[in-house]
């Protein structure tokens, strides 16, 4: 079970589950506190915002919060503060932090720190490593997915949906699914930023569709991936028959 605790720092918070945080400080936020101590394994993402940590037998995923567009030319890290339990930081916690109780298949949020400078902030997510998966647009240049992964992926869309969970951006770097196809869990969702529960509606297709895009677009940029219009018939079909379930 989550542990949820929060405690305040010299510049901020730190929102933590005490289950696997012990004690909470600034450093757990520090790739250069992890580097010393030789436990950063690699830094993934756009613009170098995702860092890989060893913590003990454990792996977890730093994110920074980083601007992307036009936003980015304006500060590249720096929000406006509007409170504590507003930042990005803390939302997509506590968010995902329910997803998990609920049994939805997303990481375990392990720690979110904000630190606060005036009329803005920025923010720091911690979350656990799944192991053995790929992104699905990773999977897709690799060859063929079967088709209970597709199957899966459109199912396990549709239980975020109806229980009203509204992921603003998804798109196939934020669909993991796991090496093993026979895996209990193939298909999880990751980074929920922005992301909300709602009451359910048009948004739902809209969600489908920027994934959709998403798809279509690693298939022009990597020729040899394997995304079919075939492979999207049987997602819809998977996410159809889980709504009706």
């Amino acid at each position: 079970m989550i542990d949820e605790r929060v405690c305040a720092t010299a510049r901020g918070g730190i929102l933590y589950d005490a289950s696997r945080v012990v004690k909470p400080h600034d450093d757990l936020f520090e790739r250069e506190h992890w580097a010393a101590h030789g436990a950063l394994e690699e830094v993934r993402g756009g613009r170098g915002s995702v860092v890989i940590l060893r913590s003990g037998a454990d792996r977890w995923v730093l994110r920074h919060y980083r601007r992307g567009g036009w936003a980015a030319n304006v500060s590249r890290d720096r929000y406006v503060w509007t409170g504590a339990q507003r930042t990005r930081s803390f939302a997509e916690w506590r968010l995902l932090a329910e997803l998990h109780r609920s049994g939805l298949p997303v990481p375990a949020p392990i720690a979110a720190r904000y630190q606060r400078r005036g009329l803005t902030y920025s923010g720091d997510l911690i979350t656990e490593l799944l192991p053995g998966v790929h992104t699905l647009a990773a999977a897709i240049r690799m060859g063929p997915i079967g088709e209970h992964v597709w199957r899966e992926v459109g199912a396990a869309i549709a239980k975020f949906h109806r229980k009203g969970v509204q992921h603003v951006d998804l798109n196939a770097h934020n669909v993991l699914v796991r090496a093993d196809e026979r895996a209990a869990a193939p298909v999880y969702l990751i980074d929920f930023d922005r992301g909300r529960l709602r009451a359910r509606g048009a948004w739902e297709r809209r969600v489908l569709d920027r994934l959709r895009r998403s798809l279509d677009k690693v298939k022009r940029q990597a020729p040899e991936s394997t995304f079919t219009d075939a492979d999207w018939r049987v997602l819809a079909a998977g996410y159809d028959s889980q709504l009706k379930a």
